[in-house]
């Protein structure tokens, strides 16, 4: 990972987030732990942070409140020196590692970052090996992300791209077959994900920018029955890519 693709320095809030940091071999600059309390967890965390030789701040609940922003911290949160970005190539070399054809879901300006935290924590556990953002007009990886990601921040490589645009160009011809979402398209529970694939999610209220629907292959289509004729957009990337998932690992 380069390190002109880091962002400014940032915090992992949260039990689970925390411990999912001290274990990849994040940069972390300073551990900061509730004063007074304690439990299992709070203590395998100091554990990990000793063994690392990290430094350990005891702090009140107010100081932490302050540090996360309002955000549940659960006692614990680590100050860490940024957060990276992997390149398209780390992307493909995971799924070789893994001996699978690439899977990648792309992100067309996801502006939430519950949402995008959410995204992650699904590709994590459906095995996606990467998600591709753009830097403009979208959100990047922040502590509201990484704490909404579960520590999947930490395991899911994402890759952050100039031109989206000339990014799918790329992937189509390193042979990924492009899907799109769209109100008008295949009902996606006939989606074939298997092969090469790259899965578009658009922006929360806009959809996909049309000249990115221009590089799509196919469009998929999630059927409702409702007055409510859009999905959140976490949500609509769960079922797609849970669907891809069943698709490349059938029963």
């Amino acid at each position: 990972m380069n390190n002109e693709n880091k962002q400014q320095p940032d915090f992992v809030i949260g039990r689970h987030p925390a411990m999912a940091s001290l274990k990849s071999g994040h940069s972390i600059n300073k551990v900061f732990i509730q004063e007074g309390l304690k439990s299992e967890s709070i203590g395998q965390i100091i554990a990990k942070a000793k063994k690392q030789g990290l430094v350990i701040q005891r702090v009140s609940k107010s100081k932490l409140d302050t540090l996360a922003n309002g955000q549940n911290h659960q006692g614990v949160v680590l100050a860490v020196a940024s957060f990276e970005y992997a390149s398209l190539e780390q992307v493909f070399e995971l799924a070789e590692s893994r001996n699978e054809a690439p899977f990648v879901v792309i992100l067309d300006g996801i502006e939430d970052p519950h949402n995008l935290g959410s995204i992650l924590r699904t590709a994590d556990a459906a095995g996606v090996h990467g998600v591709i953002i753009p830097k403009r007009r979208a959100v990047g990886l922040t502590s509201t992300v990484a704490k909404t990601s579960a520590g999947a921040i930490e395991r899911v490589p994402v890759v952050q791209v100039n031109n989206l645009v000339n990014t799918l160009k790329e992937l189509k011809d390193r042979g990924l077959w492009i899907f799109g979402t769209d109100m008008a398209g295949t009902d996606y529970r006939r989606w074939d994900a298997t092969g090469p694939v790259g899965l578009i999610i658009g922006n929360e209220g806009k959809g996909m920018a049309r000249l990115t629907k221009e590089n799509v292959d196919e469009m998929l289509t999630i059927p409702m029955v409702g007055d409510i004729q859009s999905l959140n957009a976490s949500v609509a990337a769960g079922l797609l890519i849970y669907q891809g998932y069943s698709s490349r690992h059938p029963l």
